[in-house]
């Protein structure tokens, strides 16, 4: 089964990711910044590959421009959990027909979870198990 077109849309590459990363930790930043921030010891030809990769992640939705200043600045609108539940998802249709079991299951008996995590973890599922609890 094949992703739909509006989701290939708005995938992001390795680069692009990179770029969101920064703008998820830091916040709104410039061009100048991300540029700073991404190459620190690069020259002035990065500006302009962070500045294509913010036009990108612009016409795909994943970010917003702020044109009220000189140097404008860029505000990632996509949040960290949904693009890893878009990856996830699709990562789940190419190797599971969309199961997401079978994927999380091999996660966590693959990874070395610390107890922090594991709890967490079953945390999370009996709440999600009360939420789906038919209400009485």
């Amino acid at each position: 089964m094949t992703t739909p077109a509006r989701d290939k849309g708005r995938d992001v590459p390795d680069a692009e990711l990179a770029v969101l990363g920064v703008l998820w930790d830091k916040g709104p930043c410039t061009i100048r910044q991300l540029t700073d921030l991404l190459y620190p010891d690069g020259s002035d030809v990065y500006y302009a590959t962070v500045q294509k990769l913010l036009e990108r992640l612009e016409d795909k939705g994943h970010v917003a421009r702020d044109r009220s200043a000189h140097a404008h600045r860029f505000t990632a609108l996509t949040d960290r959990d949904t693009l890893i539940g878009d990856r996830l998802r699709g990562v789940a249709e190419k190797l599971t027909g969309g199961l997401l079991a079978p994927l999380l299951t091999h996660l966590v008996k693959a990874e070395t979870l610390s107890s922090d995590e594991r709890r967490a973890l079953r945390a999370l599922i009996d709440d999600l198990d009360r939420k789906n609890q038919p209400k009485k």
